[in-house]
């Protein structure tokens, strides 16, 4: 494995900053009140050519100064475990606090290499400011500005040389990408917790305890996921808060970055409208989507009804009629054995890549048993049909008028898809183009693209070979006349 390094430091002093700094990314949320961050943050980072991972953390604080502290100070002592080397950061502008003296005194228990950096440092006069920090009890400091990057570079040199040595491994691209959405409070960290097998995540019964997009890694039956415990979608009326609006953003982004959504709704206050609308934003992404009712323990015996659950949830939910729905209980783990195994297979037909020749006899079945309207007096023909991309399945079908194809004769095209291949479980796109007109690639991996390009080259030779046949037999025609 990569080498771990975990930033550790009490509340807003630059932990997050310092971390999308390392890493070049804009993965933490950082604002100027402290507590923004809650969990363990997970990034890779590289410096000199030499790989490691990083590790966020929240704000050291006692138990007594914050309503999760003590989770917190869980999550951090288990960073702290898992790291190779620490770095405990402190406020250049604050000056030192007691709560720097408990986390030295922690952090000298741990035996392993301690950097001490200070941090807020923009200018010459601030280095007079700093004889303080010399009752820590260490006597090298790396004066550092994470916000701007100043003196980061150097201080970098010297933490991959304290490194411990590792082979690189490949990058694995196999893995499923799983973002777990909803309302607030829905379960959405008990249920991440659930699955990766440990407390892994800060739980509260408190809404928005999560406020970070916060992935982790797991392995189940071979295959290999990554679970995105996202925060919660409220409604935009009720977003106020700036840190609740970046929080939000961030959990949108994660529907754009997986593969399969899991929509959880809790099941104990029913299905409502901003349930919905979080699958719309699954659906409008175009990726695959599980609805798990979650709390189905809390409910009652005359509550207890999956059929009218399922009824109401198909009704409200209209757009997302392919996603598949399981009743689960994050707290007690009821059905939650099922989830992986359900995201495999709709994984399996998110990937899914259909025969041409196939894809072509299935659309010429279809519009043959049921023709479409007429355009202007003139019948719609389609001429030739491909698919595009994976992820999710994307088709294109060449016809003479493509504006004309009505959105109910394409729902009746999709639909045929679904029913003749095994795609019953996921979002499919299916667009109309001009036969003698331009398509482009329309997204997917370089593999796609290859396939594509490769079907757009036998479009034209075949068009060419059809143009040069028809020259001949003219040709013959006038000479035997």
């Amino acid at each position: 494995m990569k080498p771990v390094v975990a930033l550790l430091g009490r509340p807003n002093v630059g932990k997050s900053t310092l971390f999308n700094r390392i890493t070049r990314s804009r993965q933490a949320l950082v604002d100027d009140f402290p507590g923004v961050t809650r969990d363990r943050h997970y990034g890779d980072a590289e410096w000199n050519d030499i790989e490691f991972t990083l590790i966020d953390t929240g704000g050291f604080l006692s138990s007594d100064d914050d309503y999760f502290a003590s989770q917190i100070k869980d999550q951090l002592t288990i960073a702290a475990d898992e790291a190779d080397v620490l770095i405990f950061i402190l406020d250049g502008r604050s000056g030192l606090s007691p709560y720097d003296l408990e986390l030295a005194d922690f952090l000298r228990r741990m035996s392993k290499p301690v950097f001490y950096l200070i941090n807020k440092i923009e200018s010459h006069k601030q280095h007079n400011d700093l004889t303080e920090f010399y009752s820590l009890g260490t006597d090298q400091f790396y004066e550092v500005s994470a916000e701007h990057g100043i003196g980061v570079g150097d201080f970098l040199d010297e933490l991959v040389a304290a490194l411990p040595e590792y082979e690189s491994e490949e990058a694995d691209d196999s893995r499923i990408r799983i973002a777990i959405v909803g309302r607030p409070n829905v379960g959405k960290s008990s249920l991440a917790n659930r699955l990766f097998g440990e407390k892994r995540l800060v739980v509260d019964e408190k809404a928005g305890t999560t406020r970070d997009a916060i992935e982790l890694e797991v392995e189940h039956k071979g295959k290999k996921f990554v679970l995105v415990d996202t925060a919660g979608i409220r409604r935009k009326g009720k977003v106020t808060q700036k840190i609740e609006k970046f929080s939000i953003v961030k959990s949108l982004k994660s529907l754009d970055d997986c593969d399969v959504a899991l929509i959880l709704i809790d099941a104990d206050e029913g299905i409502t409208d901003q349930d919905i609308t979080i699958a719309g934003y699954a659906e409008d992404r175009g990726c695959g989507a599980l609805f798990l009712l979650n709390k189905w323990d809390l409910l009652d015996e005359d509550r207890k009804s999956v059929k009218q659950y399922m009824e109401d949830l198909r009704y409200k939910s209209k757009f997302l009629s392919f996603a598949p729905a399981i009743t689960v209980s994050a707290l007690t783990g009821q059905r939650c054995h099922k989830i992986l195994d359900e995201v495999v297979k709709i994984h399996e037909a998110y990937c899914h890549r259909i025969n041409t020749g196939l894809l072509n006899r299935i659309i010429e079945d279809a519009v043959r048993r049921t023709e479409p309207s007429l355009h202007n007096g003139r019948r719609l023909k389609f001429f030739y049909s491909t698919q595009v991309s994976t992820k999710p399945p994307t088709f294109v079908c060449f016809v003479n008028f493509p504006d004309a194809v009505h959105f109910s004769y394409k729902r009746y095209l999709v639909n045929q898809l679904r029913e003749m291949i095994p795609l019953e479980k996921t979002p499919i796109k299916l667009y109309f183009r001009e036969k003698s007109g331009k398509i482009e690639f329309s997204g997917g991996s370089k593999e796609d693209e290859r396939i594509f390009q490769k079907k757009k080259r036998h479009i034209r030779k075949k068009g060419k070979e059809r143009i040069e046949h028809s020259k001949k037999k003219r040709e013959r025609d006038q000479g035997m006349s």
